[in-house]
C-alpha cells in the first residue's frame, strides 16, 4: 500500500489545527521508515543560501543570558533554552525551528560556532520522542531547512560521532515529515514541509529517490497555492515574501546539482514578482490586508533584487481578490473578496470592501493591520471588520469567525468564513461627448457582499471613483434590501459606521460645519473628507502593523441609524485641498495654536 494511502487512513485521535494527536504521532513514527524513500543520510553535499537577514548581536545577547524570539525574551542562566518553560507558543515554535542559527553564523566567531554545535546537540539528545511543538510538521520542516542552510557551523567533520548523530537525527526528521506532511494546515506551512523534503534530497548525497518522490507533489502544491495573478491562497501579501525567501535558494539548489529547476518553481517566481509590486503602497510598504504585519523591508528588498522584470504592477488581481488604482500622486488598493477556504483563513481578516490609500510617499487611509509578534492579544480586534476602512453594522464583522458570536471570545487563529456572495469589478469610467470623443473620468472599483443579510436583512455595496488627476476620490456605501424585497423591507436594523483609519503620521481636525474633517500629511499636504451622514467624528484608533508594537492613531467615523426605507446611500468625498508645504491645520479650540 502506498505511503500516502496509509497516512490518509490513520485518523487523528485528538484532532486539532496544529498537528496530529498522540495515537497518530505513534503510528506515524512507526510508518516513517516505510514512507520515506531515501536511505540513512551519510554525507551533505550542499548548504543552501540563507536569504533572511542575520543579526550578529543575537550571539552577544545569548552569551548574556537573553534569548529573544517571536517578540518575547527568555532569561537563561545555566540552562539550555530547550529546558525552560517557553514564554509563548510562538517563542517555542521559533526556538525549535532553528532559524536563529543564521545569527550565530553571522557572528563569525569560534565561540558562536561552538555554541551552535552545542545547541543542536542538546536538541538532538532531548527531543528524540515525537511530541509537542518541536514535532509539529511545519516546525520540523523549518528546522530541517535551517540545519541544512547553516550546516557549515553545526557540523563538526573532525568529530565523527557528532557528525553521525546529526545525520541520524536529520534522517529521522525527514522520515517523519514524509509520513506527516498531509497533517499540516493548508497554506505556507504545508508548502514548507514538501519543500524541506526535496531540499534534503538535493543537499544530501545519494537521495535522488527523495527528489523523485516529492518534487511532483511539491510542484502541484506550489501551482495550487500561488494563484494565476501571483497572489497566495491565504490572501496575505506577506506570504509571498516568506515563500520567496525559501523558494529562491531552493531553485538554486537544482542548478548546483546540475538539474534544471522544475517549471512550477520558475513559473511561480515569475507570477509572484509583479504581485510584490502590486501590494506596495507609496511608501514602499505592503498594504495591511489579511494578516499582513509590518512589512519586513529588508526581506522585501532582498527578494526584489531577484526581479528581472520590474514591469508595471497589475491593475486588477481577480484571483487574489484585490484591485489597484493609481492616478497622479494617489494610489488606492481595495480588498474585493471574502475569506480564503479552510485552514488558510486562520490568519485572514474580515476586511471585505476595505481599502488603503496613499498620496505620494505618504500613507493616508490604512487598515489597522496585524500586530507584531509578542502582541497577539490584539489579534481578535485586528481581524474584525471594525479594524478596517470599510462599513460595519452594529460593530459586527461581515464574516463569521467559527465558534464565536459577534466576534466575542474569538480565538486568535479561529477560522473565518464569508462574507457570502461577494461581487466586484474594476473599470475605466468614460463618457461619450458630442463630437464622438471619449473623456476620461478616472477609474471606478465596485463591490458588494451579503455578509449582513442573515443578521440585518441588508446587502452592503461600495463603489469608489478615483479621478484622472488622483486628487479627488468619490465613494458610496449602499445598504439595501435584496432585490425583489425592496419597498416591502425597511432598513431599521441598527446603526452603521463607515470607518477611515488614518496612518499614525496623519493629523486630523473637524471642519467648522461638522460635516467634514481635514487630514494633514507630514509634508503639510491637506485632504478633506466630507459626507452626507448625520454624524462625522474623529475617534481614537490604533495602528497595529508596526514592528515596535501598537501605535496610537486616529480614525474618521461616519455614522448614523438605519432608516425606514429600503435603501440607504452613504456618500463621501475625499479631496486634496492644499498642496504640500502649505500652512498646517489650526484648531481654533486649541489656545496654543490660536495664539
Amino acid at each position: 500500500m502506498a505511503a500516502d494511502t496509509l497516512a490518509s487512513q490513520i485518523k487523528p485521535a485528538m484532532p486539532g489545527p496544529r498537528g496530529p494527536g498522540a495515537v497518530r504521532r505513534f503510528m506515524l513514527a512507526r510508518m516513517a521508515r516505510l514512507s520515506y524513500p531515501g536511505g540513512q543520510a551519510e554525507q551533505l553535499l550542499l548548504a543552501p543560501q540563507e536569504l533572511r537577514t542575520a543579526d550578529p548581536s543575537f550571539a552577544t545577547e545569548f552569551y548574556s543570558g537573553h534569548f529573544g524570539l517571536a517578540g518575547r525574551l527568555a532569561e537563561l542562566s545555566t540552562e539550555s533554552p530547550f529546558d525552560i518553560v517557553p514564554p509563548s507558543d510562538a517563542w517555542a515554535r521559533e526556538l525549535h525551528g532553528f532559524a536563529w542559527l543564521r545569527h550565530l553564523r553571522a557572528a563569525d566567531s569560534e565561540l558562536s560556532q561552538e555554541q551552535a554545535k552545542v545547541l543542536v546537540r542538546d536538541w538532538i539528545q532531548t527531543h528524540r520522542s515525537i511530541r509537542g511543538i518541536a514535532w509539529q510538521p511545519d516546525v520540523v520542516a523549518r528546522r530541517v531547512i535551517s540545519w541544512l542552510s547553516n550546516s557549515v557551523i553545526v557540523l563538526d567533520t573532525s568529530d565523527q560521532r557528532s557528525y553521525e548523530m546529526f545525520l541520524r537525527s536529520l534522517t529521522a526528521q525527514l522520515r517523519y515529515l514524509s509520513a506527516s506532511y498531509r497533517d499540516v494546515p493548508d497554506g505556507v506551512p504545508r508548502l514548507l514541509t514538501l519543500m524541506a523534503l526535496v531540499y534534503a534530497g538535493l543537499c544530501i548525497a545519494e537521495q535522488q529517490a527523495v527528489v523523485d518522490r516529492f518534487v511532483k507533489p511539491f510542484g502541484k502544491e506550489l501551482d495550487r497555492q500561488v494563484l494565476s495573478d501571483g497572489g497566495h491562497i491565504s490572501r496575505n501579501p506577506a506570504a509571498l515574501i516568506e515563500i520567496l525567501l525559501d523558494l529562491l535558494p531552493f531553485r538554486q539548489c537544482f542548478v548546483a546539482r546540475d538539474k534544471l529547476p522544475p517549471k512550477p518553481i520558475s513559473d511561480a517566481v515569475d507570477r509572484i514578482m509583479p504581485m510584490l509590486r502590486f501590494f506596495r503602497m507609496g511608501d514602499g510598504n505592503f498594504t495591511r490586508f489579511n494578516g499582513c504585519r509590518a512589512t519586513p523591508t529588508d526581506a522585501l528588498a532582498t527578494v526584489l533584487a531577484y526581479d528581472d522584470g520590474e514591469g508595471t504592477p497589475l491593475r486588477a488581481a481577480p484571483s487574489s481578490g484585490y484591485a489597484r488604482i493609481e492616478h497622479g500622486p494617489t494610489l488606492l488598493i481595495a480588498d474585493l473578496a471574502g475569506a480564503p477556504a479552510g485552514s488558510s483563513s486562520m490568519s485572514a481578516h474580515a476586511g471585505c470592501l476595505s481599502f488603503e490609500m496613499s498620496s505620494g510617499v505618504f500613507p493616508l487611509i490604512v487598515n489597522c493591520g496585524a500586530p507584531a509578534q509578542g502582541f497577539e492579544d490584539w489579534l481578535p480586534f485586528a481581524r474584525s471588520t471594525a479594524a478596517h476602512s470599510t462599513l460595519t453594522l452594529q460593530d459586527s464583522s461581515s464574516g463569521e469567525f467559527v465558534g464565536t458570536a459577534n466576534d466575542a471570545d474569538m480565538g486568535a487563529d479561529a477560522l473565518l468564513t464569508g462574507p457570502a456572495n461577494v461581487q466586484s469589478s474594476l473599470r475605466d469610467t468614460e463618457t461619450a461627448q458630442g463630437d464622438g470623443k471619449q473623456e476620461d473620468y478616472g477609474e471606478r472599483v465596485k463591490g458588494s457582499h451579503a455578509g449582513y443579510l442573515s443578521r440585518f436583512g441588508v446587502l452592503h455595496g461600495r463603489q469608489i471613483l478615483v479621478s484622472p488627476s488622483g486628487l479627488l476620490i468619490e465613494g458610496e456605501d449602499k445598504l439595501s434590501a435584496p432585490r425583489g424585497l425592496r419597498g416591502s423591507v425597511l432598513l431599521n436594523g441598527g446603526d452603521f459606521a463607515v470607518r477611515f483609519h488614518l496612518h499614525p503620521s496623519v493629523s486630523a481636525r473637524a471642519e467648522p460645519d461638522g460635516k467634514g474633517v481635514s487630514l494633514m500629511l507630514p509634508n503639510r499636504e491637506v485632504w478633506t473628507l466630507s459626507s452626507n451622514t448625520p454624524t462625522t467624528e474623529i475617534q481614537d484608533s490604533v495602528f497595529l502593523a508596526d514592528a515596535r508594537g501598537p501605535q496610537q492613531s486616529l480614525q474618521v467615523v461616519l455614522s448614523g441609524p438605519m432608516v425606514d426605507e429600503s435603501e440607504l446611500r452613504i456618500v463621501w468625498r475625499l479631496e486634496r485641498t492644499a498642496e504640500s508645504g502649505g500652512p498646517g491645520l489650526v484648531d481654533p479650540d486649541d489656545p496654543h495654536q490660536a495664539a
